[in-house]
């Protein structure tokens, strides 16, 4: 039902576009989030965005690099990221969560629906 993509290795300081496919019935209204896992490390909240009011929190290790950003007509949700460093390296996924309130969650253990990983590689 969730299905994400985009991607790939780069070299520091590129861009990846990450996306999230979502069912329909997935993708009705829910928060929406990406986190990532580095080998040996626990999968940690990368950023989100909220299916009420469009806030979007972000790690503060990605904050003002990554952009979150969601298309409802194409159930689509996106991760741009920009400046990347070699600790963006790690597989990333998307998730959604159905839980009330206005504010995405940025605990994983909330999320209800998690899609397939996609690695992100970075070169120095």
């Amino acid at each position: 039902q969730l299905q994400a993509s985009g991607g790939g290795v780069v070299q520091a300081g590129g861009s990846l576009r990450l996306s999230c496919a979502a069912s329909a019935r997935t993708f009705t209204r829910p928060h929406m989030g990406w986190f990532r896992q580095a080998p040996g490390k626990e999968r940690e909240f990368v950023a989100a965005i909220s299916g009420n009011d469009g806030s979007t929190p972000y790690a503060d290790a990605v904050k003002g690099r990554f952009t979150i950003s969601r298309d409802n007509a194409k159930n689509m949700v996106y991760l741009q990221m920009d400046s990347l460093n070699s600790e963006d390296t790690a597989v990333y996924y998307c998730a959604a969560a159905f839980t009330v309130g206005s504010s995405p969650p940025v605990v994983r253990g909330v999320y209800d629906y998690w899609g397939q990983e996609t690695q992100v590689t970075v070169s120095s």
